[in-house]
């Protein structure tokens, strides 16, 4: 295989996050694989809450079972467990990341509940990129349908029911969580009420992909109580573009939400415009230099009017000793003023890293 191949191999697995995985059993129709990483990582910063250790271990299994020529059932759990921590502090900071079920039949597609990813993040996804500061201005864990949460119905359908594969799509709903729900020892940022949405994706034949999400839910009653942020849904719609030939990857994406951005303690955004690019490149030598600009303004905030959210210059370069192992430098450079409002971190920040995968 030439260097290029293996270049571009290597690129896919660092910016997909998964490195293959260990295969556990593989028997009639039944399989189960293991896949997991140890990130050991350093952060500098004047920001005391990002400053310092900040390595983690991930894995998770990955199973499906074949029930007959057509349906598959299959299921996914992902887990996550801090390494910073001392012994004393026990399990703080783990957390599943992932852990849903379902089926999948011939052309129309596949249908799981559970803890997943918003339709939302189809989207976002398309610039969460970032070796270390991949934070991104319109996903949220438990944040609506924008990034991982629970109670997640998802159908999708990534054939157009056999007629194309250019076409895919996702049709989602969301159960509510907090207030009078089994989840109600959640913080009023992580709740939600019943909520739904879609997104659609179009491959066009020179390597380009255009693609839009759109997602409505209803807020809690605790969440409307709050100081900032009216009106009783979260909505947002999302548009971006990606280009990916090979070694060059390249996207660019825009959204617009209205009371779903968070201000901790304050309550949420009227109004949000966020856009975010970046771009890498994948040389045959193994590195990878990346770069990106990500913006969130807030409207029509009460008694602040506009006000620049989150604003930095993300340059990152990364090296692939092989498959299995990297390592990585990422430098924030924060573009937001030193009297912005709300608590709003001001610092930049840089940190290195190393990865290894299976």
């Amino acid at each position: 295989m030439s260097a290029g191949k293996i270049s571009i191999i290597m690129g896919a697995l660092f910016f997909s996050g998964v490195c293959g995985a260990a295969e556990i059993y593989n028997k009639d129709g039944n399989k189960l694989d293991l896949y997991g990483s140890m990130r050991a990582r350093h952060y500098f910063s004047d920001d005391t809450s990002v400053d310092g250790d900040n390595s983690y271990v991930r894995f998770g299994f990955r199973g499906q079972t074949q029930i007959n020529d057509k349906l598959t059932g299959f299921g996914q759990w992902e887990y996550s467990i801090q390494a910073n921590k001392s012994e004393a502090e026990g399990t703080e900071g783990t957390k599943t990341r992932f852990g849903y079920a379902g089926l999948r039949y011939g052309d129309l597609g596949s249908l799981d509940y559970g803890r997943n990813a918003g339709v939302l993040y189809d989207v976002a996804g398309i610039t969460d990129y970032a070796p270390i500061f991949d934070i991104m201005t319109d996903s949220y864990t438990d944040g609506f349908l924008t990034g991982r949460a629970n109670g997640l119905l998802t159908w999708r359908n990534n054939t157009l029911f056999g007629l194309t594969d250019k076409v895919k799509f996702a049709i989602q709903y969301q159960g509510a969580n907090g207030d009078d729900s089994n989840s109600n020892g959640r913080s009023v940022y992580t709740t939600n009420g019943e909520g739904a949405g879609m997104s659609v994706s179009y491959d066009f034949d020179w390597d380009g992909t255009l693609l839009a999400a759109y997602g409505n839910s209803k807020r809690t009653a605790a969440q409307q109580a709050l100081a900032y942020g009216e009106g009783e849904h979260a909505e947002m719609w999302a548009a971006g573009f990606k280009y990916n030939p090979g070694k060059l990857y390249a996207a660019i994406k825009y959204s617009q939400g209205y009371n779903i951005t968070p201000i901790k303690n304050y309550g949420y955004v009227n109004k949000t415009q966020n856009i975010e690019a970046y771009l890498r490149y994948v040389a045959d030598s193994g590195v990878i230099p990346g770069i990106g600009w990500f913006q969130s303004k807030g409207k029509q905030i009460e008694g602040y009017g506009d006000v620049d959210l989150m604003k930095y210059l993300d340059l990152n370069l990364s090296y692939f000793f092989n498959k299995n192992f990297f390592t990585y430098a990422d430098y924030k450079i924060n573009q937001l003023k030193a009297d912005a409002p709300f608590g709003l971190s001001t610092d930049n920040s840089f940190g290195v890293g190393m990865t290894y995968q299976f």
